[in-house]
């Protein structure tokens, strides 16, 4: 979240309110600072210089699930590293109170094109999110036995409006050859694509997306740092949010490469999870993972190949807007070919806040 603010109130009175439904909860609790139609105090009228977030503005209202924005009410600012400005209700309204602020707080972005933070599901290390996102993702994988080789891959994604995310990725590949060529260091095959949702259901918890990749041919294939030709890969992406926190993200993908001797390659992932959090429902996020994935090369006579990713992703800061995964890529078919992998990730989202914030 952007930095986030209730304004001070001296909540020994506020009124009873078991009956309050949450407009008028909110003109009680939140509209000194946050403005009676939710689009903020002016500086001058709150007599302090912390930002407060304009809930009518759809880009930032729309992003957090519920549980955040119940965290930040409840135990205040500090608790999602935002300033002390923003107090704690905890000790002045009920969970369900807090719920029926939320619930109205939700009312005041006013376009429903905009999916919500709820169906922002967890990143694995592999299957591509349907929600769109503004985030900073440095993936690598080492494989040590045989011949030693370490890709990383940086990947920048912006949105664009409610439902659309543009992005690039750029891999970079070191490998020891052994001999005379040692350790050698390329560039790969550099991405650029585009992502657009389809439609989303908050009652059923879904979300559809459609991407379209273009792949250019900057590595070097001769040394196994790219595929020697322009390839096309649109993909379908579809997410659910289950009960408990839990959540199932399925992609099915295609491969169609631009010149002629190269095979057309069909792809499917899938990941299911759960996320639980530390310190009741305040604390930092802890979400194992499990991953599979499937690839076959349009071909007659090739067979498919299977891989399971185990992984646990966590959030590393009170913020929770920089997080870690963790899993081993491990071949579940042609094992005697194909090597284990350690693959991790480091995922910034950079629209709640610089990397440095909310530590």
């Amino acid at each position: 979240m952007k930095s986030a603010c209730w304004c001070l109130l001296i909540l020994s009175w506020l009124p009873a309110h078991a009956q309050e439904t949450g407009a008028e909860l909110y003109q009680s609790a939140c509209a000194a600072c946050h403005g009676s139609d939710g689009s903020g105090s002016l500086p001058a009228q709150l007599g302090f210089d912390v930002a407060v977030p304009d809930f009518t503005d759809c880009d930032f209202a729309t992003r957090e699930p519920d549980a955040d924005w119940h965290a930040v009410i409840h135990e205040g600012g500090p608790v999602r590293g935002f300033d002390r400005m923003m107090p704690a209700f905890g000790q002045a309204l009920s969970g369900d109170e807090i719920q029926r602020i939320l619930d109205h707080i939700r009312t005041q972005c006013t376009d429903d094109r905009w999916p919500r933070g709820e169906l922002n599901l967890p990143r694995a290390l592999f299957t591509e999110k349907a929600y769109p996102e503004d985030e900073v993702i440095i993936t690598s994988s080492i494989q040590g036995e045989g011949q030693d080789r370490m890709v990383s891959e940086f990947l920048w994604e912006y949105r664009v409006g409610p439902r659309s995310q543009f992005e690039i990725a750029v891999p970079v590949g070191t490998a020891d050859f052994g001999g005379s060529e040692d350790l050698v260091g390329r560039v790969g095959d550099i991405a650029v694509g585009f992502k657009h949702t389809l439609s989303y259901n908050m009652e059923r918890g879904t979300i559809w997306s459609v991407n379209g990749e273009i792949v250019v041919p900057t590595g070097d294939e001769t040394l196994g740092f790219g595929k020697g030709t322009a390839v096309f890969e649109p993909s379908v992406s579809w997410g659910k949010a289950l009960p408990r926190d839990s959540f199932l993200q399925v992609q099915g993908l295609l491969e169609f490469p631009v010149e002629s001797g190269f095979e057309e390659e069909l792809g499917a992932r899938a990941v299911v999870g759960r996320t639980w959090i530390s310190g009741g429902q305040f604390g930092r996020a802890w979400t194992p993972m499990l991953e599979v994935l499937a690839s076959k090369e349009l071909a007659s006579g090739v067979d498919i190949k299977w891989d399971v990713v185990p992984q646990f992703q966590v959030t590393l800061n009170t913020r929770q807007h920089i997080m870690a995964n963790f899993g081993l890529r491990i071949p579940a078919s042609d094992s005697s070919t194909r090597e284990t992998q350690f693959v991790f990730y480091l995922l910034w989202e950079w629209f709640d806040g610089g990397v440095r914030d909310g530590w």
